[in-house]
């Protein structure tokens, strides 16, 4: 599996561990406010099966919170990668994805720290794309 962050200075290969990709959403506070987002979708791969084919030289880390570092580009300020150091795996950033890791989210962490204003059922107006006249 390919990955790049938003801008394409920094690409990326993982190979899924055996057993397949195991994808996860956390809606913590963290992982909220590191991806501007309501939940970031997360798998592990160990270690070996991760490498830099592209701007590993853009690579910055932030101390996010005691003993995990984010990677991110220096560039546009995608989140990369995130890593307990002295753990076997990193935490994919699976949202960085090129193509279908062919796996789907088998678990959601911190539901308790999820936004109040998520709603995803309802009278959600859904487009492919932009809506038209805009």
């Amino acid at each position: 599996m390919k990955g790049s962050c938003l801008c394409g200075a920094v690409v990326f290969e993982a190979e899924a561990p055996a057993g397949g990709l195991r994808i996860g959403l956390c809606s913590c506070r963290f992982c909220r406010k590191a991806h501007a987002a309501p939940f970031n979708a997360y798998a592990t791969v160990p270690r070996e099966n991760f490498r830099w084919l592209q701007g590993e030289d853009r690579v910055q880390t932030y101390a996010s919170s005691p003993g995990k570092n984010r990677h991110f580009c220096s560039i546009c300020g995608s989140q990369l990668v995130a890593e307990h150091p002295g753990e076997p795996d990193l935490l994919l950033r699976v949202a960085l994805l090129d193509e279908d890791p062919g796996a789907r989210p088998v678990e959601q962490i911190f539901r308790s720290h999820e936004v109040p204003w998520l709603a995803w059922e309802g009278d959600i107006k859904r487009f492919d794309e932009w809506p038209a006249g805009r």
